[in-house]
C-alpha cells in the first residue's frame, strides 16, 4: 500500500481536485492524505482573530465568504444534483459549527477546533466526489487515530493501533481518504501537528501501515538544487538521502516539512516528491540510499540572529558552554549553528522572541554582540571527510561573500555559512555557478 499526500494547492479548486482524482484512481489500494484547500487555513485563522476580539459581525462575514467559496467549488466539481444537495447539506453543518463559536468564550482550544475544519471540509468534498464517480472509497477520520502525547510528540503506538482498527472497519476499499495536519492531544482535545503538518501526517500514516512508499504531491517537480526564486536554471535533484533531505528542509527548502523525514527514515520507507501539475516529472526520491561523492543542493534559511559571547574567563573554564546553552534552553530557544574559540562562542537562532532576556543573561558571562537580519546558507551532499577538495570547492565559491560563521563537521552531509541577508542572492548564485554549472 502507498500513502499519497496532496497539499493545499493540489486541491485548491474543483479543477485541481479532478486532476488529483485522475492520479489516484489507478486500481491500486492507497491512503490519500489531504490538506485544507489553499487559502482556507488563513481564512480560519482570520475568523479566530475576530472571535478572540468578540467581533461577531466580522467573524460571520468571513465565515459567509468562505462558505460561498466552497459552494462555488461544489457547483464546478459535481455533475449530479443529488450529490450537490448531499454535499451542501454536509458543508452547511460544518459552517453552522463555525458560527456556534460566537456563543461562548473563545480560547486557544476553540481556535484549534476551528483550524481543524479546513481538512474536514476538503476530505468531505473529495471523498463524496470519488463516490459520485463510482470509486470504491472511504473516509478515515484522523481524529479517531492521530494523537500526540503530553510532550506534543506523535503517539506512534496509539496511531498504529487505532489506524489499523479504522482500516479493519472498511477492509475492502481501494482508496482511503484522511485528513492531514489535525489530531487529538493527550487529553482528547482537537489539536494539530503545526503548520506544514500534513507532510508529517503522511509520514506517520505511512509508518503505521508499513507503506511501500510515501508520496508528497505539491506544485513543484521535486526538491531543486537551489532556490528557483533567486537562481535561474535550477533543477530537481533525482535522489537524496534522508539526512540530506532533512538538512535541506530545515534550512529553507519549502517543498517538504522537516518533521516529515523521521518516521519514514526510521521505518525505511522511501519518500517521493512529485508535482500535481506535471505528474510525469520524475521528482525526487528520498531514501536511505545516497549518491557518493556528489554535492546535491543548496538551501537558505532567513530570519537568523547571530549572538557572540566573548569572555576572557572562558579559557580553561569547564562548564562555560553548559551555562551558555542552559540560558537558551531556559527560554525555549533552539540554536542552529555553533562555533567556538578559546575566548568566545558564537551561536545563531531563528527565533528572536526572547532575545532581550537571553542577551541580558549572557552578559553575566562576557561581552555580547548581536547581529540581526542574517541568513544561513547550507550546502548539502556527500561531505565525508575522505572526499578531499569538496570543502575547498564550497569555500572558494564563497570567496567574494563576507561570512560571519562557518559550520562543518557536525554532519557528513552539509557545510553551513552564516551571511548577511543582503548577500543571500549573490551567495546562492555563486554556489550554483561553482558547484552545478
Amino acid at each position: 500500500m502507498k500513502v499519497l499526500k496532496f497539499g493545499g494547492t493540489s486541491v485548491g479548486s474543483a479543477a485541481r481536485m479532478k486532476d488529483v482524482a485522475k492520479l489516484i484512481c489507478d486500481g491500486e489500494q492507497k491512503i490519500v492524505v489531504l490538506s485544507a484547500m489553499s487559502g482556507t487555513t488563513n481564512s480560519l485563522v482570520e475568523i479566530s482573530e475576530y472571535l478572540y476580539k468578540n467581533n461577531i459581525a466580522g467573524a460571520y462575514e468571513r465565515i459567509n465568504a468562505l462558505e460561498q467559496k466552497y459552494f462555488d467549488v461544489i457547483e464546478d466539481l459535481y455533475s449530479t444534483a443529488e450529490y450537490k444537495v448531499e454535499v451542501k447539506k454536509e458543508l452547511k453543518s460544518h459552517f453552522e459549527y463555525l458560527r456556534s463559536f460566537s456563543k461562548s468564550v473563545f480560547t486557544l482550544f476553540e481556535e484549534k477546533a476551528i483550524l481543524a475544519e479546513g481538512e474536514l471540509l476538503s476530505t468531505t468534498i473529495f471523498q463524496l466526489y470519488l463516490k459520485e464517480k463510482g470509486e470504491n472509497c472511504a473516509l478515515l477520520p484522523a481524529l479517531e487515530y492521530m494523537r500526540i502525547d503530553k510532550n506534543a510528540e506523535p503517539d506512534t503506538a496509539f496511531i498504529a493501533e487505532n489506524l489499523t482498527k479504522q482500516l479493519a472497519l472498511q477492509p475492502d476499499m481501494m482508496i482511503y481518504i484522511t485528513q492531514g495536519f489535525i489530531c487529538r492531544n493527550f487529553y482528547g482535545e482537537i489539536d494539530n501537528l503545526q503548520r506544514g503538518g500534513s507532510d508529517y501526517s503522511a509520514s506517520l500514516v505511512g509508518a503505521a501501515v508499513k507503506a511501500d512508499e510515501i508520496q508528497i504531491w505539491t506544485d513543484i517537480d521535486g526538491m531543486h538544487n537551489n532556490d528557483p526564486r533567486f537562481v535561474e536554471g535550477t533543477k530537481p535533484v533525482p535522489v537524496l538521502h534522508f539526512e540530506e533531505a532533512a538538512e535541506l528542509a530545515y534550512f529553507g527548502a519549502k517543498i517538504l516539512h522537516p518533521t516529515c523525514i523521521l518516521p519514514a527514515k526510521l521505518n525505511n520507507i522511501p519518500v517521493r516528491l512529485l508535482n500535481t501539475m506535471d505528474p510525469n516529472a520524475a521528482g525526487t526520491m528520498i531514501s536511505n540510499q545516497s549518491k557518493k561523492g556528489k554535492i546535491e543542493a543548496v538551501a537558505a534559511k532567513d530570519g537568523i540572529t547571530a549572538i557572540k559571547i566573548k569572555s576572557g574567563r572562558m579559557l580553561l573554564a569547564h562548564g562555560f558552554l553548559r551555562k551558555v546553552f542552559e540560558i537558551f534552553e531556559s527560554y525555549h530557544t533552539p540554536i542552529d549553528m555553533v562555533t567556538t574559540s578559546e575566548v568566545g562562542v558564537s551561536v545563531s537562532i531563528d527565533n528572536a522572541k526572547r532575545l532581550d532576556e537571553i542577551v541580558n543573561e549572557l552578559k553575566k558571562f562576557g561581552t555580547v554582540t548581536v547581529d540581526r537580519e542574517m541568513v544561513i546558507v547550507c550546502v548539502v551532499g556527500d561531505m565525508n571527510v575522505e572526499n578531499i577538495g569538496f570543502q575547498a570547492k564550497v569555500v572558494n565559491a564563497m570567496s567574494e561573500i563576507p561570512v560571519r560563521m562557518i559550520s562543518y563537521g557536525g554532519s557528513n552531509y552539509n557545510i553551513s555559512f552564516l551571511i548577511k541577508a543582503e548577500d543571500k542572492k549573490r551567495a546562492l548564485n555563486a554556489l550554483s555557478a561553482a558547484l552545478f554549472n
